[in-house]
């Protein structure tokens, strides 16, 4: 008795020191997860869980995002994640997303994992048109897409329609043009074959290399109103933040780089951004949310700080996971290499295979032809030993004919040959009187031809005697003049002359590997310059060969300005753009600043927060 009540109340002291937990789901771009989590995890818990989870190393571009009446936010590190206002109908659920976008991606992107994720989103914004982007580049991307999925292109595998069920292109795009969908694949699919040999993560590095370079690419965009009342968008990206007009998304009316930023102070529903140069006039403008507000300050510390960071040495565990990449790659294309030398050998093997085969074939073949051919040779000599018995004897009989007509014939030729002799000396001599004759008449003419050659040639002796003479005449009467020597100008003295010979320049690379590396990356360099000229030139081609079926009134907004900011400025792309907008400092951009940012866990009205962008100056809240 006493056993099982101590057996009873160890096993609910047990059931009382179990956690409670909670499930919570969370939303990949290609996945969803479960997972139960304690009451009392923070916002960090449950994070690194997920991060862990994927095997993911990055883990400073992204972050767990919800929803609050349609307004976007995202999870704490620092606060509990029921403490969130967040729906508590369970599974919870998050969306696993990149909060920060970089600036170049081929090097700071250096997980596949990470690569993959980022793909995934940026083709998803693209094509739900979140991100503008040109019809001919959308092909483009189109067919890296498509080169991740698929692979190499085989014209026996991937045959007609087998696009048909993919969604490659933006609605805007496909609604542009009078085109089928048939013409949209045959043009998506020539670019698809040129990409053989690439890899799902170089195809899906190539496709964010060109999407980085959209306008609206890694923009975060909030309604706000200037100090006047004046309606603006404000866009918080990588490179700093933008002032845009709502109509144009795409060209800033003004911006702030990260490193021309003294501070951004936000008090009540009001910003203020106040640049380096005190020369020009702070920004004000206010915001219509509290949530919207917490979102551009957790946006703009994140930013900056990733800006900051980039501009440093990498961490000891960047480079290790550099190295890692660098030697996962390097094994990987060792590994391809291996693989396409196997099946080219297979492929040759079966060649072989087929030929022999194919010779097998025609020799079995030519084998039964000739067997029915000494068949019907056999046959066909039995017949002929026949014949040949029944022509034999008749060629003895035409053998006795033949003798008595040769005779009958020798006796003919000889009379014959009398009558021809006659008849061949009278025609001789026939022949030879009309020779004769013709020979007298063209001796005749050619004597009168020498005659009238000779009187002509007297009369052009003479006229040349004539002239002669009177040029003779000429020279004799003529005054003459010292000839001149011409005198070359002096050249001018501030003219420099250069003697190159035997000149020369010498160089001494002491490091031998960082002259081949200098080597390699000029290379390198010339190489991406006759890529990105050929890929410029052959979209410039489709632009052109589509243009013909554009339906010009259905252009939306962003269409048209994107025209004509590639009429005013050739290639547009989003670096180029913010270099071309007035920026509101003049400050040199390589003047280093440094942001040190407090954030609370908590913003209320009527408090303020400073964001200083100054080496010596602290985030304070009062």
């Amino acid at each position: 008795m006493a056993g099982a009540i101590a057996s009873r109340m160890s096993f609910s002291s047990l059931k009382r020191k179990q956690p409670k937990t909670f499930t919570v789901r969370i939303v990949t771009m290609d996945a969803e997860m479960e997972f139960n989590c304690e009451m009392k995890w923070k916002g960090k818990d449950l994070f690194d869980l997920v991060c862990r989870t994927l095997g993911l190393r990055e883990t400073w571009f992204f972050g767990l995002q919800y929803t609050i009446k349609d307004t976007v936010a995202w999870l704490k590190m620092d606060k509990k994640v029921l403490d969130h206002d967040v729906s508590k109908e369970e599974p919870v659920t998050f969306h696993f997303l990149a909060k920060f976008y970089p600036e170049n991606a081929e090097e700071e992107l250096v997980q596949e994992i990470t690569q993959h994720l980022f793909f995934l989103q940026v083709k998803k914004q693209i094509l739900d048109e979140k991100i503008y982007c040109p019809p001919e580049a959308s092909v483009l991307l189109a067919s890296y897409a498509v080169q991740a999925k698929y692979g190499d292109y085989d014209p026996s595998v991937h045959k007609r329609g087998f696009l048909a069920q993919e969604e490659l292109l933006p609605k805007r795009v496909i609604n542009l043009y009078q085109m089928t969908p048939e013409m949209w694949e045959e043009r998506i699919t020539a670019w698809y074959a040129e990409h053989r040999g690439r890899a799902r993560d170089e195809a899906e590095m190539e496709y964010l290399k060109i999407a980085q370079d959209l306008e609206m690419y890694g923009v975060n965009y909030f309604a706000i109103r200037n100090k006047k009342g004046t309606e603006l968008l404000l866009g918080v990206d990588a490179l700093g933040l933008h002032i845009y007009d709502p109509e144009n998304r795409l060209t800033p009316k003004i911006s702030f780089p990260w490193n021309e930023i003294r501070n951004i102070s936000y008090s009540d529903k009001e910003f203020t951004i106040k640049p380096l140069d005190k020369k020009i006039d702070v920004f004000k403008f206010n915001s219509s949310k509290l949530r919207v507000n917490k979102l551009i300050l957790q946006l703009c510390i994140g930013n900056h700080d990733l800006f900051m960071r980039r501009r440093k040495a990498d961490s000891l565990e960047v480079q290790q996971m550099k190295a890692q990449a660098r030697e996962e790659k390097a094994r990987k294309q060792m590994e391809r290499q291996r693989l396409a030398r196997e099946k080219q050998m297979r492929e040759e093997a079966e060649r072989t295979r087929d030929e022999l085969e194919r010779r097998l074939l025609q020799m079995k073949e030519e084998a039964t032809m000739a067997n029915e051919a000494l068949m019907r040779s056999e046959e066909t000599a039995d017949l002929l030993a026949e014949k040949a018995q029944i022509t034999e004897e008749e060629a003895k009989l035409l053998a006795q004919k033949a003798a008595e007509a040769e005779q009958e014939m020798q006796r003919i030729k000889a009379t014959a040959i009398r009558t021809e002799e006659e008849k061949r000396l009278m025609e001789q001599k026939v022949l030879e009187t009309e020779v004769l004759a013709l020979k007298m008449a063209e001796e005749s003419e050619r004597r009168a031809k020498e005659a009238d050659q000779l009187k002509q040639d007297l009369q052009e002796a003479r006229e040349a005697e004539r002239r002669a003479k009177q040029k003779l005449l000429e020279i004799t009467t003529k005054p003459t003049y010292p000839p001149m020597n011409p005198i070359p100008a002096p050249l001018p003295p501030d003219i420099p002359s250069f003697n190159l010979i035997g000149d020369s320049l010498s160089f001494d690379f002491k490091d031998t590997d960082m002259k081949r590396l200098s080597m390699e990356i000029e290379k390198e360099k010339v190489e991406y310059m006759e890529k990105s000229k050929h890929l410029q030139e052959q979209l410039n081609e489709l632009k052109t060969e589509i243009e013909a079926l554009k339906l010009k009134e259905r252009e939306t907004a962003l269409d048209i300005l994107h025209n004509e900011n590639t009429d005013r400025g050739g290639t547009s792309s989003k670096h180029n753009t913010i270099k071309k907008v007035p920026r509101a400092s003049s400050s040199s951009p390589r003047q280093k600043t440094y942001l040190h940012l407090s954030p609370e866990s908590r913003l209320s009205p009527g408090t303020l927060y400073v964001v200083m962008v100054l080496p010596s100056v602290i985030l304070t809240c009062a």
